[in-house]
């Protein structure tokens, strides 16, 4: 499945909590934040509300999903192929927990968007070979949201998956600010993802992406 270059995958917080209702207000955040999205046509944006109750989750994704409807916006949801395919969405995002790539692409089918989350030229390789849309790659530099996964990859080995994985599509995360995200692109990086970057830049309307498409180009 082709996506456009460059690919700005935006992450949502994380920030809701068991006790989250659909009555709240971090619900009615996150779906203003798809609305932005859409508005931006922005080309993945994935919901990664991983302390949600199921039913909870759901009701999210299936509203989110309404709304990304017929646009340029593909919708994921975080480890949750179940809620994905049935509340409409267009993918998951796997991580190392998650079912494995080939299960849900046996489960899904073709049309399924998946991506998966990597720390390694192996893992990315894996998670190519076993079907999946494209990969996830870093922590590329420091960031605290992704201290749990060890020290910063690092442009060098950035650079090292993307010419092992050829044309396929590697997604640089980790530590992402405008003044590096130049950097990831010249490493061979198809696009960037980032929880606090990227929500900020939704929150302001979007107009500051031309940069990143600049930085991808130059």
């Amino acid at each position: 499945m082709s996506l456009p270059v460059p690919i700005i995958y935006p992450i949502t917080s994380g920030k809701t909590s068991p006790q989250t209702t659909p009555d709240d207000p971090q619900f009615s955040e996150i779906l203003r934040l798809v609305r932005a999205a859409v508005d931006a046509d922005v080309p993945l944006l994935q919901i990664r509300e991983k302390s949600l109750h199921a039913r909870v989750l759901y009701e999210l994704v299936a509203r989110a999903a309404e709304i990304a409807h017929g646009s340029k916006t593909r919708l994921l949801v975080n480890d949750r192929s179940d809620i994905a395919r049935a509340a409409g969405a267009d993918g998951v995002h796997l991580t190392g927990q998650s079912l494995p790539v080939e299960v849900v692409r046996a489960i899904c089918g073709v049309d399924f968007l998946i991506g998966v989350s990597t720390h390694s030229l192996d893992e990315a390789l894996a998670a190519r070979d076993g079907g999946a849309d494209f990969v996830v790659f870093g922590p590329v530099f420091e960031t605290e949201s992704k201290r749990a996964y060890g020290e910063p990859q690092g442009l060098d080995k950035l650079a090292e998956v993307t010419r092992a994985l050829g044309e396929f599509p590697v997604v640089a995360i980790g530590g992402i600010t405008f003044d590096n995200a130049a950097e990831c692109f010249q490493a061979g990086a198809r696009g960037i993802a980032a929880i606090r970057l990227l929500l900020r830049l939704l929150e302001t309307g979007f107009t500051r992406f031309d940069r990143i498409n600049m930085s991808c180009s130059s």
